[in-house]
């Protein structure tokens, strides 16, 4: 793979052990070795960002307010981001930015100042997978959390 020129993940069963609906910063668990595996692509130069839907919002299942205190914990435990880019409603809402869709993608990447076409998108859905498409970015699949490490070796080799 070409060097990207920006990383950005999917958040639950990618970089943290997914907890449903998870509202509180206590349960976030990182991926095996996620903070040394993370800032071995800082160390390269390439900037990260977080790219989650959390329906459990539309769902009345958490706030958007527990869901930032968690990526506040997700940060302080994983190194810091350029960003956390997240949409809060259900499959139902028929919004513009839920993945599949490429919008929250294509936000972060235009955040980072950077065009998606060089960017990575990393997680362990086919809804990750058709979203970097969708936005013409580079889908890289993951099975689970414990697929970070093979994704960063991806990326740097």
């Amino acid at each position: 793979m070409n060097k990207p020129c920006a990383v950005l993940f999917d958040r639950d069963e990618t970089l943290v052990v997914d907890v449903p609906f998870n509202g509180d910063p206590e349960k976030v668990q990182p991926a095996p070795n996620a903070r040394a595996l993370l800032d071995r692509l800082r160390a390269a130069g390439l900037p990260l960002a977080v790219v989650s839907n959390q329906s459990g919002v539309g769902r009345g299942l958490l706030t958007l307010e527990a869901v930032d205190a968690v990526n506040r914990k997700i940060e302080e435990l994983l190194g810091p981001f350029a960003g956390f880019f997240v949409c809060p409603h259900t499959p139902q809402d028929a919004c513009e930015c839920r993945k599949p869709k490429p919008k929250l993608i294509l936000d972060a990447a235009a955040a980072l100042g950077v065009d998606p076409a060089c960017c990575v998108y990393v997680g362990d859905r086919q809804s990750d997978v058709e979203a970097a498409r969708n936005a013409g970015a580079i889908p890289l699949k993951v099975e689970g959390p414990h697929g970070l490490e093979d994704a960063v070796n991806a990326i740097l080799s």
